[in-house]
């Protein structure tokens, strides 16, 4: 790959290095040969990024035309968005206060040159703000109050270096302009670095410990790095080519940001957005399966106006359902009318529309694992002790929360079955999907499409063991290939 240094003035370039051209900004945004050119990576450093400014459009231009920049036009934005710059000092508190900490004035200046800092003491702390900003030459001030604080992150030019730090800044160009990967350095010659995301606070998790260790030690032996991330690393995400979603997905909590940025940036992803927002919304859900004549328990979207016709078409027991409601959080069953005029009140205060869905008893669910519209897992969830749905937060015995599960193999579930959790998948598109399916009088019918099934070692690997975890990191290397 054409590697290109862009600067305003290539004559006050300082700087000698080996193998890359050093160009003028007003070259690259003019000349055709660049805009032709299909293989480069450029390294944008104007003295201005200003929006609309030569360094802004050289980063942007490169963009547009598939060549590589550093900063892209993203780390351009954040660097000016002060949300940002207040997330990042959040983020960094621990390692600011850590590598400040015997600083005796009550400000400082950071400069960050190539990631690195002229003092090794800053090491760490240069090489957080480099990776998060990916601006080659950077310059942090902080203040101190009872803390250090951020006081402003801005690119400096070539010229505002210090001649004292030349020399420094030479030998720090030579080392980056050598790497071949300019994000986080891999720990090892790996395939592709996979993050798994996970949330610590989760109340219901969709994979527990073990099965979190399981998947990091077979993602080993395929030359998978795998690395466990919390919702706080939402700015790391960019150095990883794949994520893996192990959080509980809602549109509004930290699993849809990390898929739509992963989307946005082309990082190989399980889950797809798509499937989030339609997985999560059971009035989307409700309305897809009834117009692909998937068969359901009798469902009513409720709202102001007919939610006292609904009990004529669903009857009493009826089963209401939050439009977000995941892991049985959000859903009620009304017994009696006056308990479904009461439910129902509360629901719709909190969404214009929900679910009312007919109840239908029975001992366990089918749970048929589809992943990209291939069945890989299969169990059977029995109902919680005493209730009425496989989850029963209100037990007083942790062990009494869910029911137990069978593991089979997929060619003992009833073939009807199998091609209704096919088919429902299909409707969400590709991914990983877990189809709840009841049985009742021997008609099988879809209770719900789950997003983010949960994988749990002694559950749904029971049967296949390995193979479970195996498919899930094929398949996100099938996304990157």
């Amino acid at each position: 790959m054409n590697k290109y240094i862009v600067v305003n003035q290539p004559e006050k370039w300082n700087f000698s290095i080996e193998n890359i051209k050093v160009i003028s900004s007003q070259e690259y945004l003019t000349n055709p040969e660049f805009s032709l050119l299909k293989k480069a990576r450029i390294f944008n450093l104007c003295k201005d990024y200003s929006y609309q400014s030569k360094g802004y459009y050289v980063s942007l231009l490169a963009e547009a035309r598939g060549h590589l920049p550093i900063p892209t036009v993203k780390n351009i934005v954040d660097l000016k968005a002060l949300k940002l710059v207040r997330i990042v000092s959040d983020e960094f508190d621990d390692t600011i206060q850590q590598s400040l900490k015997n600083i005796k004035s009550q400000e400082f200046t950071l400069s960050i040159y190539f990631g690195q800092n002229v003092a090794q003491k800053y090491k760490e702390l240069s090489l957080l703000f480099y990776k998060h900003f990916q601006v080659p030459f950077l310059r942090v001030k902080f203040n101190h109050t009872t803390k250090w604080n951020i006081q402003s992150i801005k690119a400096i030019s070539e010229s505002e270096i210090p001649v004292e730090h030349l020399d420094s800044v030479q030998e720090f160009a030579n080392q980056y302009f050598s790497k071949k990967r300019y994000d986080i350095p891999k720990l090892n010659k790996s395939d592709f670095d996979l993050a798994i995301l996970v949330n610590p606070k989760d109340p219901a998790p969709p994979s527990n410990a073990k099965a979190l260790k399981k998947f990091i030690d077979l993602a080993e032996k395929m030359n998978i790095y795998a690395e466990i991330i919390e919702p706080k690393d939402l700015s790391r995400l960019s150095s990883f080519d794949a994520l893996f979603i192990r959080q509980s997905t809602e549109v509004n909590n930290e699993a849809y940001a990390f898929a739509r940025k992963a989307q946005k940036e082309g990082i190989a992803i399980i889950d797809y957005p798509d499937a989030i927002l339609k997985c999560c919304n059971k009035v989307y859900m409700a309305e897809a399966l009834q117009n692909a004549n998937i068969d359901t328990p009798k469902t009513i979207i409720v709202h102001k106006d007919n939610k006292n016709q609904v009990l004529e078409s669903v009857g009493l027991p009826c089963v209401l359902k939050a439009p977000d409601s995941t892991f049985s959080f959000g859903v009620k069953k009304a017994k009696t009318e006056a308990e479904y005029k009461t439910l129902v009140s509360e629901m719709l205060k909190e969404s214009d529309l929900i679910i009312a869905q007919e109840f239908c008893p029975s001992d366990y669910d089918w749970r048929i694992g589809i992943l990209d519209d291939k069945p890989f897992y299969a169990c059977k969830y029995y109902m919680a002790k005493g209730h009425w749905q496989i989850y029963n937060w209100n037990a007083k015995k942790k062990d009494d929360q869910d029911g137990d599960a069978d593991c089979l193999p997929i060619e003992q579930v009833p073939k009807n079955v199998l091609r209704m959790a096919i088919k429902s998948a299909k409707l969400m598109g590709k991914g990983l999907y877990g189809i709840d399916i009841k049985v009742v009088n021997n008609q099988p019918m879809v209770i719900e499409i789950n997003d983010n099934p949960n994988i749990d070692f002694g559950v749904e690997d029971a049967y296949y063991g390995d193979l479970v975890y195996t498919e899930i990191l094929s398949a996100l290397k099938k996304r990157l290939d």
